[in-house]
């Protein structure tokens, strides 16, 4: 009787460390992230340091942050294509406001402000009108660049002292030997700072026990008295939002708005998003994932580079190869969860 007991508590230890099915596909995006490190490390050096760190985080801010947003939207099986012509769009406004005379605070707000109104003609599409996400973020992905290019074919510059160009001012962490140095920026700290409350929302609040559950079966959640409506709507405004603030980021980096500004940019996300494990057919994954997946994405443009005899072009293909494995490895693990259950 005792060896029995003993056996029983053996396999219960046993299935704590055993991870989740879920969670594979995140845990493979950190295993190809640490694998790429070692790589560059070994083939280029100077990879493992404070300084490629700080231009890895830099660089992915706003990448970072419409992968956030896109989290929430591919969470409940949806879809945003609307994400980097809404940057274009916003960032325009901003830098003509700015030009204009407009205090930056007002400037910033009315940024965030015009992605927000995009998600929400997002969400009202698709839950009113009972159009397919594709079809509604599409039609606003067209608009929304059309706008562009009616307020400027030409790049707006941002004027050097404009405080929003503060948002990327360097703040040194730690002082290493020569410039091995660990920075950050106040857009770093705020794409940290939406991971921590995007990993709040989805894990401690009904809003995301919601998202999860729309996800897994929208009629099921439903049936449990979950507000399914309010939530597509919302999901939406939450990834419009958060274009608009990776608008502001990225504009306070580059000091440039363009009409052609974030082409591809939501496929970078959605790759992002996918990489990092949140399925494609809704609710699996995790927001950290999500950043993991663009840092992967960042860290192959620094290898490539760094390499420099792989053309620029084939970045596009790599992302490419890697989407199609964990997209492979998603099909296995939903197999995997339908036999088990």
């Amino acid at each position: 009787m005792t060896t029995i007991v003993e056996q029983t508590s053996q396999v219960t230890r046993l299935a704590k460390f055993k991870p989740n099915l879920d969670s594979l596909p995140t845990l493979a995006a950190v295993v190809i992230f640490v694998g790429m490190l070692a790589y560059g490390e070994l083939a280029y050096g100077g990879i493992l340091q404070f300084s490629t760190l700080s231009n890895l985080l830099i660089n992915n801010a706003y990448l970072i942050v419409l992968a956030i947003g896109l989290t929430f939207v591919i969470l409940t099986g949806g879809i945003d294509l609307s994400v980097g012509a809404v940057i274009a769009v916003s960032s325009l406004i901003g830098v003509m406001l700015s030009s204009a005379g407009l205090p930056a605070i007002l400037v910033i707000v009315l940024m965030i402000g015009v992605g927000s109104l995009f998600g929400l003609a997002s969400g009202i599409l698709i839950h009113s009108f009972r159009v397919q996400p594709f079809i509604a973020t599409l039609a606003m992905m067209f608009l929304a660049r059309g706008l562009a290019s009616m307020l400027s074919t030409e790049p707006q510059r941002l004027a050097d002292d404009s405080p929003i160009r503060g948002l990327s001012t360097e703040i040194k962490i730690i002082d290493g030997p020569k410039i091995n140095d660990l920075v950050v920026t106040p857009a770093v700290v705020i794409a940290v700072l939406l991971v921590g409350v995007a990993f709040f929302i989805l894990h401690r609040t009904r809003f995301g026990r919601t998202v999860y559950a729309m996800g897994g079966s929208e009629q099921s959640a439903l049936l449990m008295g979950l507000p399914v409506a309010r939530t597509k709507i919302m999901i939406y405004v939450i990834s419009g939002t958060l274009a608009g603030i990776a608008a502001v980021l990225y504009t306070s980096k580059l000091g440039i708005a363009q009409n052609i500004t974030g082409v591809g940019w939501e496929l970078d996300a959605i790759a992002a998003v996918i990489i990092g494990g949140t399925l494609l057919t809704g609710g699996g994954g995790f927001v950290l994932g999500s950043v993991v997946g663009a840092l992967v994405l960042g860290l192959m443009n620094v290898l490539i580079t760094r390499d420099g005899s792989i053309p620029p072009e084939a970045t596009t293909i790599i992302t490419g190869g890697i989407l199609l494995v964990f997209v492979l490895l998603q099909r296995a693990v939903t197999s995997r969860k339908r036999r088990t259950q």
